[in-house]
């Protein structure tokens, strides 16, 4: 830590507070909001929707372990794939991941908004979320629409939050994920108990006209449900010893939020039926809960007991992905793919404070974008990049296998060969779906690649004139000592 520029992240992190992080962005809107989509896509089968998703990412998550416990950097799978893979691949690997976690960004910012109004609107302080009409901003003169302007809030209050504190932002992370675990278990709890939950609901799996061949468009539709372990590697240098506790983190992270998952759609299709279910989208859960739950003092029924952890649910995925996003900048940054300032640690905060704003600028600014869009392009990146990270796992074990590995995944090659096999189907399904019905995510897409592109060359262009001006500064005053020495070095003539 020799200047202000070269400062490391300080490891303020404890296992809880990243296993947190992990479970914070999983168990996110998507709990919510997805299972009403799997419903209507695959039926009763949407349970086996969510398990395979889970069995999938499991794979990866052993390439994500092994590989955190080896290279103990931030950046997560862009710093194992800068480890192995060319200047180019890196670079587009961080570009990837850094617009797919700034995007969910702007997800979880816009499904904070209409819940935090439906929160108040359940308890009368404001009309229903859809009755409420833009707000005029007398100092500019605008109309702001309610969630628009809340999703900024949002957005600003999580981003100063984290730039001004690393261990304030995983302590809220990690308070904020337990309330809203805890409300799923109850919710769960009343669930089992409840005299309308039957198991007759899942039987035929396959009911009418649905099929096997249902499952696989509905897993890759719902996978971003199960992003969000990876968030876990972002921060490594901020945990405490990351070698043993990045790897734990995963796992927990990984195994409640599958547990966790089964558990809430079982009881949802089972109180509500798949048909019923798939009706309500994204109110599925609530009107689950409202339909079963009993009035608790203060709280409410169990409608407003989901939309209070509905809040939870997409503040905490917010958050993370505001650590995410910015780790990634802050490591691009510091490898010098990134304007170097992104790179720096603050000299009186201690977080990646540049990185941070980076983030939040182009969050803000993928607000704009349309939400199912947006939505789709990031799962498309994240399917990507963890075909390339499973991929990373079996490149480094071939060229360095003598590399010290704290933690190595059992019946190696097998998990990232099926990793890889398994994540480029669900890519290639979800393709096929965005050519049918969602061709501007594919574009917006291959355009954010393409101005990847055009800002590697640009600053392969700047760094290397920036080089050649010191290397001639260099060479110039070497030049100019040299002469004066040599003229020193003369003897004078005598007379």
């Amino acid at each position: 830590m020799s200047s202000h520029g070269e400062r490391s992240p300080e490891a303020e992190l404890g296992l809880l507070d990243a296993t947190m992080i992990g479970m914070g962005a999983m168990i996110g809107a998507g709990i919510f909001v997805l299972t009403g989509l799997a419903a209507e896509i695959a039926g009763p089968a949407a349970i086996l929707v969510f398990g395979l998703n889970g069995v999938v990412t499991a794979f990866t998550g052993l390439s994500y372990a092994e590989l955190a416990a080896a290279i103990p950097k931030s950046g997560g799978g862009y710093a194992f794939v800068r480890e192995v893979f060319d200047d180019l691949s890196s670079f587009l690997m961080g570009w990837m991941l850094w617009f797919a976690y700034m995007i969910a960004g702007a997800l979880y910012a816009l499904g904070f908004a209409p819940n935090f109004i439906e929160l108040l609107h359940v308890y009368g302080l404001t009309a229903a979320p859809d009755e409420i009409g833009a707000v005029a901003l007398p100092a500019v003169g605008v109309a702001v629409p309610p969630g628009l302007g809340l999703a900024f809030v949002a957005v600003l209050g999580l981003v100063s939050l984290n730039a001004a504190s690393t261990a304030a932002s995983g302590s809220i992370e990690t308070i904020f994920t337990i309330i809203k675990v805890s409300i799923l278990v109850v919710f769960v709890g009343f669930g089992v108990t409840a005299t309308q939950f039957s198991t007759a609901e899942f039987q035929p799996l396959f009911p009418g006209e649905k099929t096997a061949t249902a499952v696989l468009p509905a897993m890759g539709l719902t996978f971003i449900a199960f992003e969000g372990y990876d968030l876990i590697t972002t921060v490594t240098e901020e945990v405490k010893n990351p070698r043993e506790n990045i790897p734990k983190a995963i796992f927990v992270s990984l195994a409640v939020t599958v547990v966790v998952y089964l558990a809430v759609v079982t009881v949802a299709i089972g109180t509500l039926g798949a048909e019923g279910l798939a009706d309500a989208g994204e109110a599925g859960i609530a009107r689950a809960a409202t339909s079963f739950m009993p009035t608790f003092p203060v709280v409410g029924n169990g409608g407003a007991v989901i939309v209070f952890g509905a809040v939870f649910s997409t503040l905490t995925a917010l958050n993370a992905v505001v650590i995410a996003s910015s780790r990634v900048a802050f490591s691009m940054g510091r490898e010098g793919q990134l304007l170097p300032r992104i790179g720096r640690i603050h000299h009186r905060f201690g977080t990646p404070f540049f990185a941070i704003l980076a983030s939040a600028v182009v969050m803000l600014g993928s607000v704009a974008l349309p939400t199912q869009s947006a939505g789709n392009m990031s799962s498309l990146f994240f399917l990507l990049s963890f075909v390339v990270v499973n991929g990373a796992v079996i490149k480094l074990r071939r060229e360095r296998p003598d590399m010290r590995r704290p933690y190595e995944m059992p019946y190696y090659p097998i998990p990232p060969v099926l990793g890889i096999v398994l994540n480029l189907v669900l890519t290639g399904v979800l393709v096929v779906y965005l050519v049918g019905e969602d061709p501007l995510a594919l574009g917006l897409s291959a355009a954010w690649v393409a101005l990847g592109v055009v800002v590697y060359a640009a600053l392969n262009r700047w760094r290397s004139a920036e080089e050649s001006d010191r290397s001639g500064g260099r060479t110039r005053a070497d030049a100019d000592r040299d002469t004066e020495a040599a003229a020193d070095a003369v003897p004078a003539d005598s007379d």
